[in-house]
């Protein structure tokens, strides 16, 4: 295994990405549009590449995104990074996302990540040619989206954002690990810990 390699997970979509990275190379992959039951699918996928998916870093994707992938993906990258005793470090997903469409948000000069939030809601976050995000990421409902005026959209409510907005192109995406090599080293953070976008779904227990 090279000192150079990471194990970068996303699983904050209906993807479920892991992929093996080293010096801007792809070394191995697995990328499967799965909805639900990333508990069940994460460890197995990372398991399946190259070398178990041992790596000498762990970086993964913190969302916002699905609650329950967010966590799951979090909790195995610690985990991992734990028993392997290697450093993890966080990114946030639409960042991985914006990276899979550089070319396409390259050409259109910016665009606007749409992608589902939740409870009716879409989490928005414009980009710059770049890559580099123009504004934090907000949950709005669709009406309150689709006032954006950036004309290239991307991301899995893309195209219903357009639709919706009636005008624009829209690229339908989610958040593919194979693109982690176009992150900037400043998309990276220590201590990755889960990004929800919006309070969460459920208020903890009070205790008596």
């Amino acid at each position: 295994m090279s000192e150079g390699r990471t194990l970068v997970i996303d699983s904050a979509s209906e993807a479920c990405s892991v992929a093996l990275v080293e010096d801007g190379r792809v070394v191995d992959f697995r990328h499967e549009i799965i909805g639900r039951g990333h508990a069940e699918r994460l460890v197995p996928l990372i398991a399946e590449l190259a070398d178990g998916g041992r790596a000498a870093s762990i970086a993964v994707g913190c969302g916002p995104g699905s609650f329950a992938g967010v966590r799951i993906g979090v909790a195995a990258a610690r985990g991992l990074a734990l028993g392997w005793s290697v450093p993890v470090r966080g990114f946030a997903t639409p960042s991985l996302v914006a990276a899979a469409a550089a070319a396409e948000i390259a050409a259109a000069g910016g665009g606007l990540l749409v992608m589902e939030g939740g409870h009716g809601q879409w989490f928005v976050q414009p980009f710059s040619a770049d890559l580099s995000p123009r504004d934090t990421v907000r949950s709005l409902l669709p009406e309150e989206a689709v006032l954006a005026g950036d004309a290239f959209v991307f991301g899995n409510r893309a195209e219903a954002f357009v639709a919706r907005r009636g005008s624009g192109n829209a690229l339908a995406i989610l958040p593919d690990t194979r693109a982690f090599s176009r992150l900037s080293a400043a998309a990276l953070f220590d201590n990755p810990s889960p990004i929800y976008g919006r309070a969460p779904d459920a208020k903890p227990m009070a205790i008596a």
